[in-house]
């Protein structure tokens, strides 16, 4: 006799399911705050202490990024004083993928027990004050993928069909981050960022489209915080300003200066996000 096949919702859902478990049999119980690091920043991992890892080959349906810069390990161990989870590297709607699987580590670790999620990525510049290296806090996202990881039979154990998205980023962690950046010294920017598919970087006349609307655009970043906030997940974004596509013109941005751009902005990273980490 032929079992019937799942529809797509309890098909997805028990993808997830399976993860989330594969994730607690590798760990045990996992902690409530995950920090997913974007290029550049995987140096975060190499602060924790107490740490265990595991690769995502060696996790059920966790996709491998094919990107440089990006581990591809998941973390267990301490920073701030607590434990915590670490998504080092992520996968990208550009390198082919479904969205939906680009945010399944993401939910797979929501569905384990996360409820904080402070996401990271590199970022251009599209605020004139903004210069490679500074950081920025971000209160809005532009979804300009044109892609939503929600489309699709709504996961109703996950969330409502039509979740609102009127504060994407929570009012108490930006509040938390603009503090601990003021305590630490750290100079903070703070601004919308616009999501794009990638894998170019943007020409001339889609800068001068977008210096209107945003602050800082990127390849990432959007669907994961879209997924969190479907689950009811607290989240908050930090940009490292990596290049600048209005400080200079007509000079090649290359994933080697932005690499090299988020190692040197990392050390103000870590400090931020562990001083956010130890006052939740």
């Amino acid at each position: 006799m032929t079992t019937p096949a799942l529809d797509p919702q309890d098909a997805h859902l028990a993808t997830i399911r399976e993860s989330a478990k594969a994730v607690e049999e590798r760990f045990g119980k996992i902690p409530d705050t995950l920090v997913v690091a974007g290029s550049g920043l995987g140096a975060f991992a190499e602060r924790m202490t107490k740490t265990t890892a595991a690769s995502y080959d060696d996790l059920k349906n966790f996709p491998q990024s094919t990107v440089v810069g990006h581990a591809g390990k998941l973390i267990v161990g301490e920073a701030g004083g607590r434990r915590i989870v670490l998504m080092s590297g992520r996968k990208h709607v550009y390198e082919g993928v479904d969205v939906r699987l680009t945010v399944l580590p993401l939910r797979a670790l929501i569905a384990a027990g996360v409820k904080t999620v402070i996401l990271s990525n590199a970022a251009g510049a599209l605020n004139r004050t903004f210069q490679p290296g500074d950081l920025m806090l971000i209160n809005d996202h532009i979804n300009m993928q044109f892609r939503n990881p929600l489309m699709g039979p709504n996961l109703d154990e996950l969330g409502p069909r039509f979740p609102d998205m009127c504060t994407p980023y929570n009012s108490e962690l930006l509040e938390l981050a603009r503090d601990t950046a003021r305590r630490e010294g750290i100079r903070l920017h703070e601004g919308v960022y616009l999501a794009l598919t990638g894998p170019t970087y943007e020409t001339p006349a889609e800068v001068q489209m977008f210096r209107g609307i945003a602050d800082a655009v990127g390849m990432s970043t959007v669907p994961e915080n879209t997924a969190a906030v479907h689950a009811g997940a607290r989240v908050l974004g930090i940009s490292a300003i990596t290049n600048s596509h209005v400080l200079k013109t007509g000079v090649v941005t290359t994933h080697e200066e932005v690499m090299d751009i988020g190692r040197h902005v990392s050390d103000e990273f870590c400090r931020l996000v562990e001083g956010i980490i130890a006052r939740l």
